[in-house]
């Protein structure tokens, strides 16, 4: 993979194109506002980074992190998308989101949801576990003692895949726990949820604590609806 996709550049979508670019990953940012707000980012990321839009992103990311609040999601542009990786950050927050029926349901997921929008892609669910100062700080080279793990889902191997190779080249492990729709084992209020990766509280505060594989799979499994 040469070039990393980015639809969102806030905190997360930030956090994975400075790693992505410690890597030695190209990546193109957008978000909502314009490529000229996110000057100051692609200044200090340097030659690897552009700024584009959220359409231009997605035509020119080998893989795409979709990483917008989740009542944007029908906003995310398709056409640009098809046959490629996705991967989604997104939670439901109600409070920020709204109310969705489905989701309030439990009869679908997040993921899903942006799965059936983008119908010819393939959506991996990552990175939506972890607090992003945690994912700066807890990133390691392969094969170190202390390297943390990420769980991932999604209905397409290949997809899991490769979205795995990204994330062991950004510094993490992971662990595949299935498919989108058991994505719902590491949303919020879930036991991996966030404080895994902050040993004290508020974890928030914390300069973050590593998390091996074993653990993770232990976490989601031990969530219940």
């Amino acid at each position: 993979m040469t070039t990393l996709g980015l639809i969102g550049s806030g905190n997360i979508g930030g956090t994975l194109a400075r790693l992505a670019v410690a890597a030695g990953i190209d990546v193109v940012l957008s978000n909502s506002r314009g490529p000229e707000t996110l000057a100051d980012l692609v200044a200090e990321l340097g030659e690897r980074a552009r700024a584009a839009t959220p359409a231009e992103a997605a035509a020119a990311g080998d893989i795409v992190v979709v990483t917008v609040p989740l009542k944007a999601y029908r906003q995310v542009p398709v056409e640009p998308l098809v046959g490629k990786v996705v991967i989604d950050t997104n939670n439901y927050y109600p409070g920020r989101d709204g109310e969705i029926g489905e989701l309030e349901a439990g009869g679908v997921t997040s993921s899903e949801l942006l799965q059936r929008h983008l119908p010819r892609s393939r959506v991996v669910k990552a990175f939506n576990n972890i607090f992003f100062k945690h994912l700066a700080t807890l990133a390691r080279p392969a094969g170190a003692a202390d390297r943390t793990a990420l769980p991932i889902a999604g209905d397409d191997t290949e997809a899991k895949k490769a979205a795995a190779e990204l994330i062991n080249a950004l510094g993490y492990d992971t662990v595949d726990i299935g498919a989108l729709a058991d994505s719902w084992r590491t949303q919020p209020d879930t036991p991996v949820y966030g404080t895994p990766y902050g040993a004290a509280e508020p974890f928030f505060e914390h300069e973050g604590a590593p998390v091996d594989a074993a653990t993770i799979r232990k976490l989601v499994d031990s969530a219940e609806r």
